[in-house]
């Protein structure tokens, strides 16, 4: 085995990357609860594309043919009902943890220096998952497939002097159709394994900058060396095996979670697979109330808030994207001398938390019918949505903080 690993790694490097990404990459010896749902976005990507895989070879991206293809999958092939909702359930799963992973990065200030690239990666990722969840969205489709991309994709109709052209181009005919179809599966095909790139250049750039932890301040401060290596940072102990081991036991409890799910709940009340969603696409009958999946209902919320101008709804979209846009500048407009929430005042603490109270009530509003007091609450959400992004340069700056420890703390 020694020489035929020697051999390996002079014509690639297995070793060298082993010991840099894992056995030698050193990270914070504090690491909490919060740091689990980066190894779980990872353990999601991989189960979207075996799945997603396993799926496409059963599959027929034809207007007449798709919704049978998935009863087809779900009754007759062998195993195909349990990988669906591996896939399904599994789409729900990925966009939660990576809201938790992107508010520990919040909570503990993880896109402040010298990690802003690697915050403006993930939110690139995020960026990229939401494409191909919107694009996965019509593949069944069903009924509120259908009428959502329909919808979604009219928006940038909006867009002045170009809008329709955009468009007509992304659907590829004048309504949603058969080419339409063909194409959103040949790039949710595609996209994953863009995504599985990105995420490769995220963890570079993380070992690069080195891992943020709950104190937010840099582990090779205070004296240096530890029992295992002399020459490593202090406070950091090495990935594997201390937290290879950790995130396993992570692992272990999210299965039992996810499998719960796929068992007993693969539906999720209606906010996994839509009522509707079980009915064939029918361009003649449109449901009582058009709303995308849940992880996209905060921003069509913000859309649906904006009233139109002139017959438009563009100040709707350019909010809806605003709102995306806001994250990407978030390490600008922190201004507070500190990192972690732990040392941070009791200002951002109270933003926080509203934000984030905020960002649920909207979710939910997306997903109901857009009733006069529902679009007045709408309205007063999106304004407190923009306020926490807008107004965090003055707050983060005015707010008082307490002194930050040389050394990270054991708890």
């Amino acid at each position: 085995m020694s020489k035929f690993m020697d051999w390996v790694d002079k014509r690639y490097p297995l070793t060298k990357v082993w010991q840099e990404h894992l056995a030698q990459y050193y990270a914070p010896k504090n690491f909490n609860f919060w740091y689990f749902f980066g190894s779980l976005a990872m353990l999601m990507l991989v189960n979207q594309i075996l799945t997603g895989v396993w799926l496409a070879m059963n599959y027929k991206p034809d207007a007449g043919m798709a919704f049978g293809s998935i009863e087809y999958i779900m009754r007759d092939v062998p195993g195909g009902w349990i990988l669906r909702y591996m896939h399904s359930v599994g789409a729900s799963m990925f966009f939660i943890v990576v809201y938790l992973h992107m508010f520990r990065g919040m909570m503990y200030g993880s896109y402040k220096a010298p990690r802003e690239l690697l915050w403006l990666i993930g939110m690139v990722i995020y960026l990229v998952m939401m494409a191909i969840a919107f694009m996965g969205y019509l593949l069944p489709w069903g009924q509120m497939s259908y009428w959502g991309a329909q919808v979604i994709v009219n928006l940038f109709s909006a867009i002045p002097y170009v809008g329709d052209t955009v468009s007509e181009w992304i659907r590829g005919d004048y309504v949603i159709s058969d080419a339409t179809l063909n194409r959103f599966f040949a790039f949710h095909f595609l996209l994953p394994f863009v995504l599985a790139a990105l995420v490769f250049i995220h963890i570079v750039a993380l070992h690069t900058v080195g891992s943020n932890n709950p104190d937010g301040i840099e582990i090779k401060k205070g004296p240096k060396g530890n029992r295992w290596d002399k020459n490593a940072p202090a406070d950091g102990i090495p990935f594997h095996p201390y937290y290879s081991v950790k995130d396993i036991m992570g692992v272990v409890g999210f299965l039992i979670i996810f499998a719960a799910f796929i068992f007993f709940w693969p539906e999720g009340g209606g906010y996994f697979l839509e009522k509707p969603n079980f009915e064939p696409a029918n361009p003649f009958k449109t449901p009582l109330h058009i709303a995308p999946v849940w992880y996209f209902t905060p921003y069509y919320a913000i859309l649906r808030a904006v009233p139109s101008f002139a017959g438009t709804q563009i100040w709707g979209v350019i909010a809806m994207f605003g709102a995306i846009v806001m994250l990407f500048l978030l390490p600008w407009l922190d201004r507070s001398p500190v990192k972690s929430i732990r040392y941070k005042g009791p200002i951002f603490k109270a933003a926080l938390a509203i934000f984030v109270v905020d960002f649920l009530l909207l979710g939910w509003l997306g997903t109901q019918p857009a009733t006069p007091v529902l679009t007045q609450m709408a309205r007063v959400a999106t304004i407190i949505y923009f306020a926490f992004f807008l107004l965090m340069p003055i707050y983060s700056k005015i707010d008082k903080t307490k002194p930050v420890p040389d050394r990270v703390t054991g708890h």
